[in-house]
């Protein structure tokens, strides 16, 4: 009998040996494949960093489409005021303190000096070009008078920063060169704080503060130090760093790559809250003083102040006009003014001191010689001497005295509309070339897109 079993043991081992092969045939090209991907998809992961490397729109990048705020078109009537100033290079400087200045004293006196933009007030609007001046991290103060100067009382002893940039009526900053300024001064003695490094770029809050009455609302700050976006994103392994401003409002995140003025609208009523920070182009802070700055904001709507009726449009354009025209203004402020115009510039650098009873002391080159003489040459050709009481009271003469006393504190009140602009007139005419501001008058009205 023929014994079979060894001839069928070595055909299931060759029939074994023959599927392992085949497996390891099969499966070692997908193995390798799914090896592959796995070392492309880490070294990916590696190579692009988490959402700032990657290209982002220009202008503004949402992060939460929940948010019911949009950016909008600036207002129309705005775009055309803007273009009345576009011509303007304004130039701001401090006169004292001097930088680094140390003041023995809790009160100090600053001031301003600038060229190339007129500052006044329309006494109707209440609104006209004037600069911005911030106190450390206070939120600022306007200022359409520096003939006066600006006082700081009750300042803690230490080091303190000014701040201070040139703004269009509606608040919004001018951008160009020498627009902005900023100093150290220190009250007793110096110290650590307030003094951002002059090296690194420094963000400086401008809008939205305050009561806010209309939408849209401007979104706007100043960037120094810092290059410019474009310049930076040029070549990828230059050394100029990128920058961006990530702005939160109301919990809701987007990013901003163009230094130019927002107009956003969608707010509810009542108290709002925007946050912004100077960040780089890896989504790390920025640190240098006051890179990231947080304001609160009241929204009521129907405001009934003159940014909020530019805003909606309610104000014709041609009436407009005269809180970007000082020309405009001399005229619609009022008849009585422009009669006792050659006193003003005295009573103002009466004024500039202080507001006590410095005015006969300012003008000690003309005391009281000088007071009553105009004072009695005054009845002398109005007729106003018809009336018999006045020229028969000769003993009135100390009466003309307080009778010209009321008139000064109606000159002081004409003092804040700064009729005696005409220096910057002529510093205007110095600075014939047109700026073209890029950051809104070549910006295109856009369609609304969500944000975040």
């Amino acid at each position: 009998m023929v014994d079979f079993s060894g001839r069928f043991t070595w055909i299931r081992e060759f029939e074994m040996t023959t599927i392992f092969r085949w497996e390891i045939k099969n499966w070692y090209p997908v193995t390798m494949g799914l090896l592959i991907l796995w070392l492309v998809c880490c070294l990916w992961g590696w190579m692009v960093p988490p959402a700032w490397s990657i290209s982002l729109p220009k202008g503004l990048v949402k992060s939460n489409s929940l948010s019911k705020v949009v950016e909008v078109s600036p207002p129309q009537g705005l775009q055309k005021l803007s273009e009345a100033l576009d011509m303007y290079r304004p130039q701001v400087s401090i006169l004292s303190p001097k930088p680094d200045e140390v003041i023995q004293e809790t009160t100090v006196k600053v001031a301003f000096q600038v060229e190339g933009l007129p500052l006044f007030q329309d006494k109707e609007l209440e609104l006209g070009p004037h600069l911005h001046v911030l106190v450390d991290n206070q939120p600022g103060i306007d200022i359409f008078d520096i003939t006066q100067p600006l006082i700081l009382k009750d300042l803690s002893p230490g080091t303190h920063i000014l701040r201070v940039f040139a703004a269009r009526p509606w608040q919004e900053s001018f951008k160009n060169e020498g627009a902005y300024l900023q100093i150290n001064f220190h009250v007793f003695t110096k110290t650590d704080e307030n003094q951002p490094d002059p090296k690194l770029p420094l963000l400086t809050f401008n809008q939205p503060i305050g009561n806010l009455g209309a939408e849209p609302i401007l979104l706007d700050y100043y960037l120094t130090n810092a290059p410019l976006h474009l310049v930076a994103q040029e070549h990828q392994n230059d050394t100029i760093g990128d920058w961006r401003i990530r702005a939160t409002i109301n919990n809701s995140s987007f990013i901003l790559d163009h230094w130019q003025p927002l107009y956003l609208k969608g707010f509810n009523p009542g108290s709002n809250w925007v946050k912004l920070e100077l960040i780089d182009d890896q989504g790390n802070e920025i640190r240098n003083g006051f890179n990231s700055v947080a304001r609160l904001f009241t929204y009521k709507p129907n405001g009934q102040d003159g940014i909020s009726k530019l805003t909606r449009g309610e104000i014709p354009l041609d009436k407009a006009r005269q809180i970007v025209d000082i020309n405009r203004v001399d005229i619609t402020p009022s008849s009585p003014v422009p009669s006792p115009s050659p006193e003003p510039s005295s009573v103002q650098v009466i004024n500039a001191p202080s507001a006590e009873a410095s005015e006969p002391s300012s003008s000690s080159t003309k005391e009281n010689s000088g007071i009553p003489s105009p004072s009695t040459q005054i009845p002398s050709p109005v007729p106003m001497e018809s009336e018999a009481p006045k020229p028969d009271h000769s003993e009135t003469f100390p009466k003309l005295i307080p009778e010209e006393t009321p008139p000064s504190p109606s000159i002081d009140d004409s003092n804040h509309t700064i009729d005696p602009t005409p220096i910057t007139p002529t510093i205007t005419s110095d600075s014939p070339k047109p700026l073209k501001r890029s950051p809104v008058t070549s910006r295109k009205p856009i369609a609304e897109r969500n944000l975040p």
